[in-house]
């Protein structure tokens, strides 16, 4: 199966020419970067596109993996933080996000002859709440993983398979996501976020998320983790040292990491509205 959807999306990049990927290097579009590389060599082009909402070391991540893989790279400022409907931190703000990344990425493509921007949207994306999805259609882009049918599960054994040394490399969505909706966003929310997940990933706690609830930090971590977390973890100088990146209060979540969790809130609106009409 696996085998088959590879031979699929070889062909699909055959078949373009060229591809320029919009890449955050995170599994997914690393995953595409690298199959358009192998099969199109120079005409293939990995552009990522720089924010505060994207972490330093994010951003070195990509450069090492699009340099592995022997891609082009290039990076390209975005300026999502300059649209309030962005900041104001809206249910569809992934839409406004999106919108700026294909505004600034689509006029490249077609100044440089690429006939598509290609995204590392897979197939379980589409089966959660993502109004980028939307923004990123209404502008042309493609999602060959996704049109492949390919989950994030596939995803993973699939670079296994092709021997990328991060395929099991957690999900890292924009800093962004770490906001409930209706909490605005600042380049300085953003900035304590990252720096927070940095702390702990240096720690040697990978697959996290630091969520921001006004002055209040909440640690998610994997059910798993969180009794040795408790056990091993120096608390006092973890609330120091996320006091000083600027929160007043540090929670751990007894329920642990679910990606979309904050996502809850419009299932729990729908139900509501549903059960008044």
């Amino acid at each position: 199966m696996l085998e088959e959807k590879l031979k699929k999306l070889q062909t699909l990049f055959a078949e373009m020419e060229q591809a320029l990927i919009a890449y955050s290097g995170g599994i997914d579009s690393t995953l595409v970067a690298k199959i358009a590389y192998d099969v199109l060599g120079d005409r293939a082009l990995a552009m990522t596109a720089i924010s505060p909402s994207l972490l330093p070391e994010d951003l070195e991540d990509a450069k090492i993996q699009a340099a592995a893989i022997g891609i082009s790279h290039e990076l390209v400022e975005t300026h999502e933080m300059e649209n309030s409907n962005y900041t104001k931190n809206p249910v569809n703000r992934c839409y406004f996000c999106k919108s700026e990344l294909h505004d600034t990425l689509k006029p490249i493509a077609r100044d440089r002859g690429y006939s598509y921007v290609i995204d590392g949207v897979n197939a379980d994306d589409l089966r959660d709440y993502r109004p980028g999805i939307q923004a990123a259609k209404e502008r042309g882009a493609r999602s060959p993983l996704a049109e492949m049918g390919m989950t994030k599960l596939e995803v993973r054994e699939l670079s296994k398979m092709l021997h990328l040394p991060w395929w099991d490399k957690p999900s890292q969505p924009c800093l962004s996501s770490r906001f409930p909706y209706g909490e605005e966003i600042t380049v300085e929310k953003l900035q304590r976020v990252g720096r927070s997940e940095v702390y702990l990933r240096k720690l040697g706690w990978h697959n996290l998320r630091v969520r921001s609830d006004g002055d209040t930090a909440r640690i998610e971590l994997p059910p798993e983790q969180i009794k040795e977390f408790v056990i091993r973890a120096d608390l006092p100088s973890l609330v120091s040292a996320f006091q000083g990146l600027g929160f007043l209060y540090v929670t751990l979540d007894l329920e642990g990491y679910q990606s979309g969790k904050l996502n809850r809130i419009l299932a729990e609106k729908t139900s509501s509205s549903l059960s008044n009409s």
